[in-house]
């Protein structure tokens, strides 16, 4: 007999699209009443799983974790919404979980690549500039279509932030995963890095601290878009204050590049450009606060439904995962009010639904 979850309430197919009348059948959505009598009726408005389009699931301070700190850090990003995650790099290899029914969706990107000691240890592939394009092969035929580099991190010898890997190494790296059918993202703190990894072709920046005005009509005309984990950024003064007595010169830098993180992500949305929500959970950040992220992009000026489409909609086009539609997976969240007109009822979802099953119900 089929399992039939009858959804009540309000339906938000799109930031500015509702519809009344939806159903989970055997894990598929539909608008068409079933004829059974439903299993169980959730009252609430229905929107996308939320994407955390930046997060490491299987990634703790000193590198990979065991499976059950993975499968806690994934469980967390579930019970808040969150049931598609693009993996942005992780140590340890996830595809177990993938293999789970209670387990958030994961588009992995294999291992990040990194210079060699120029990065967190234990974190990374780390190589130096002349196997950067072996790594990104090799790191694209492990993973779901995404490749992650490091593009920029502190250099001692400068004292500053500074480029990981030549730009033309990078250009050949970027070359190397288009021919292998990946994508490629880069860790961009700096102003420098946008330029080489937009020159290299690159298709989306991560952080984008560094933004100017400059790079927005060349992110507009490549079409790449930013995710810029603001919850992460908001770590650089402590970042700095450490930093500060041996490297004052990147401690400056740092809060610099945090003193205009809002108005750099405002800019780029006003100018057109796609901006979605990553938390870079995992490491330093713990896991399961999309909805912060959320709040913290409508905080830097986008309207609350963008801030939204940010981690539901559009980033589920942009992955290439299905949102509301007939015949996709019920992979749905549920709150008590409209999100769009109460922004912080992200941080409470009332229940999630992924593959047809209530994985989380708060007074249900």
């Amino acid at each position: 007999m089929a399992e039939i979850i009858e959804f009540s309430g309000t339906v938000l197919t799109g930031p500015d699209v509702e519809r009344r009348g939806l159903w989970s059948v055997d894990g598929r959505l539909t608008f068409l009443r079933p004829a059974a009598v439903p299993d169980v009726v959730l009252d609430g408005w229905v929107a996308p799983g939320l994407v955390d389009s930046h997060c490491h699931v299987g990634l703790g301070k000193g590198g990979a974790v065991d499976e059950e700190t993975a499968r806690l850090q994934a469980t967390a990003d579930r019970n808040a919404g969150t049931l598609l995650i693009r993996d942005a790099g992780s140590a340890s290899d996830t595809r177990w979980l993938q293999r789970r029914a209670d387990m958030p969706r994961i588009i992995r990107a294999g291992r990040h690549i990194a210079r060699q000691r120029r990065y967190i240890p234990g974190l990374a592939e780390e190589v130096e500039p002349e196997n950067l394009v072996e790594a990104v092969r090799k790191q694209a035929r492990s993973g779901d279509g995404w490749v992650k580099i490091v593009g920029d991190w502190i250099d001692r010898s400068a004292g500053d932030l500074g480029p990981s890997f030549p730009a033309a190494v990078v250009k050949d790296a970027v070359a190397a995963a288009h021919d292998e059918g990946a994508r490629v993202t880069a860790h961009c703190f700096a102003e420098g890095t946008i330029d080489d990894v937009l020159d290299a072709g690159i298709d989306c920046i991560e952080h984008a601290t560094g933004l100017l005005p400059r790079h927005i009509p060349r992110l507009l005309d490549q079409d790449v878009p930013i995710v810029p984990t603001l919850i992460n950024i908001a770590t650089f003064p402590d970042i700095a204050k450490q930093a500060e007595t041996k490297f004052p010169r990147y401690a400056a830098h740092m809060i610099a590049l945090w003193e205009r993180r809002h108005g750099r992500v405002l800019e780029a949305f006003d100018a057109g450009v796609r901006v979605y929500a990553g938390t870079d959970a995992g490491s330093v950040i713990k896991h399961g606060r999309i909805g912060e992220e959320i709040l913290e992009l409508h905080q830097a000026g986008l309207p609350a439904a963008a801030a939204l489409d940010a981690a539901c909609w559009s980033a589920r086009e942009w992955l290439g995962a299905d949102g509301i539609s007939e015949g996709a997976s019920a992979d749905v969240v549920l709150y008590a009010n409209d999100p769009r007109a109460s922004l912080e009822i992200v941080l409470k979802p009332q229940c999630t639904v992924l593959r047809g099953h209530i994985s989380r119900s708060a007074g249900h």
